[in-house]
């Protein structure tokens, strides 16, 4: 069993930034896929960046040129968020999985994160 905790989360102002982070405990196993996802209140969970040995890093497009996505051990994953926009607001998730492959449909990942909430005021 894998538990992930994610932390970082607040209200910022539309402009502002944040850094979420998420650390992973349990059977662990370097080169597991690992993501962040968000929730809007309505909407369905999306994808907004990952990191696998395949492909490496990957982002949505509304995540592209804003937010950025390290792995700076295998157990921990950080994600910069630059540049908040009112439409970022959601909960968001951190998920991972054995595969060493970085899928972008959140039923890929095995194990998920409770959440972390951003709210950006516009």
């Amino acid at each position: 069993q894998v538990h992930l905790l994610e932390s970082g989360g607040g209200l910022v102002q539309a402009g502002g930034s944040l850094n979420l982070s998420c650390v992973a405990s349990g059977r662990t196993s370097s080169g597991e896929s690992m993501a962040w996802f968000r929730q809007a209140p309505g909407k369905e969970r999306e994808f907004v960046a990952g990191t696998a040995r395949r492909p490496g890093t990957h982002y949505s497009d509304s995540a592209k040129d804003r937010f950025t996505i390290s792995r700076p051990g295998s157990t921990r994953m950080t994600l910069q968020m630059n540049g908040l926009k009112p439409e970022d607001t959601a909960v968001y998730y951190c998920a991972r999985d054995p595969s060493t492959i970085l899928y972008t449909t959140p039923s890929r990942y095995r194990y998920w994160g409770q959440g972390t909430q951003v709210t950006v005021a516009s």
